[in-house]
């Protein structure tokens, strides 16, 4: 940002962010998360695999639940194998494929305590592995059965935020907007945003990120059915008050989202993060209606395919900056 540019942002800077003015990169992901990489401990540590696997989609979720069960029973099959198939009765001995794939779905059956006694072990090491496997198949089910519960029982917001966010005509000057909709049937009230920005500056040489507290026309409804489009007016109190069109392009800037709903079913609160960057900016332009009413004129129509849709608009002289 150049100096110039510094001086217009007048409204006062907020320490509360959660984040290091030196921070470097974008504060949040898309997914909400914050963008931070932790040090100083190891892997297992730093990392909390049941909240991995609970933000894991569904389709990875259940990817890697077969693949590591295939690779658990192969790993057995293996081990089996080298004790040798003398060691398991009823197996297939007519080649060594035949072989290897009775072992294997000898290994699958233990594994899942099903048994259905075609096969089963011969003396103390194949016995012992195969006890050893019975364990640790159960142990894994109850793991894998715990996450499956987690997953369905966890309260989440089930918000899509539009991709862009857009400087748009408003009431006589512009404002920033960017919007957000259930995409569940999930019952959401007494909904509140929360919209901050990082803007970086240049003091005494030194690139920082200073925080601001942006206000917005509505930041509280009661029930959110419908799309919401989050409006900050750009007017003396913002710190974009006087950014033209090239300000907001060459300005490092972060906006910042939480919103917070109180969710019916599960009667707790939910929260949602996003943010947007200033490539997903989009200066001069409208979104467009994302919702109608139905043929029959009984119900409304929400279209979640149009919510990043959006026309180019010109905005009102009053507020373009002409310097």
């Amino acid at each position: 940002m150049t100096k110039g540019l510094r001086k217009k942002i007048s409204q006062k800077n907020t320490e509360n962010s959660g984040f290091g003015t030196n921070a470097s990169g974008r504060f949040i992901n898309k997914d909400g998360l914050p963008n931070v990489k932790r040090t100083g401990v190891n892997v297992f540590n730093r990392l909390s695999w049941y909240h991995i696997m609970l933000n894991l989609s569904s389709f990875r979720f259940i990817s890697y639940l077969v693949i590591a069960y295939i690779l658990i029973n192969l790993v057995f099959a293996m081990i089996y194998y080298l004790i040798g198939v003398e060691h398991l009765t009823g197996i297939d001995k007519s080649d060594p494929l035949n072989e290897f794939i009775d072992v294997f779905f000898f290994s699958s059956q233990t594994f899942t305590t099903v048994g259905y006694g075609r096969i089963a072990p011969v003396g103390f090491l194949a016995s012992l592995v195969a006890t050893f496997e019975a364990f640790l198949g159960l142990l894994t089910f109850a793991i894998a059965t715990g996450l499956f519960y987690g997953r369905f029982s966890r309260p989440r917001a089930y918000l899509r935020f539009s991709d862009i966010a857009v400087i748009a005509p408003f009431q006589e000057s512009s404002a920033l907007m960017f919007r957000l909709a259930p995409y569940k049937n999930n019952a959401l009230t007494d909904a509140d945003v929360i919209l901050s920005a990082a803007i970086e500056i240049i003091e005494n040489g030194t690139a920082k990120s200073n925080f601001y507290r942006l206000n917005t026309q509505m930041s509280k409804i009661n029930t959110l059915a419908l799309n919401w489009t989050v409006v900050h007016k750009i007017d003396e109190n913002s710190p974009f008050y006087g950014f033209s069109e090239e300000d907001f392009k060459n300005t490092d800037i972060e906006l910042i989202v939480q919103v917070r709903a109180f969710d019916e079913v599960f009667s707790n609160t939910v929260v949602q993060r996003s943010s947007y960057t200033t490539g997903e900016i989009v200066y001069g332009a409208k979104f467009v209606p994302m919702y109608y009413p139905d043929k029959e004129n009984l119900s409304t129509v929400l279209d979640l395919d149009k919510i990043n849709d959006y026309k180019k608009e010109q905005l009102p002289d009053s507020a373009i900056n002409k310097e």
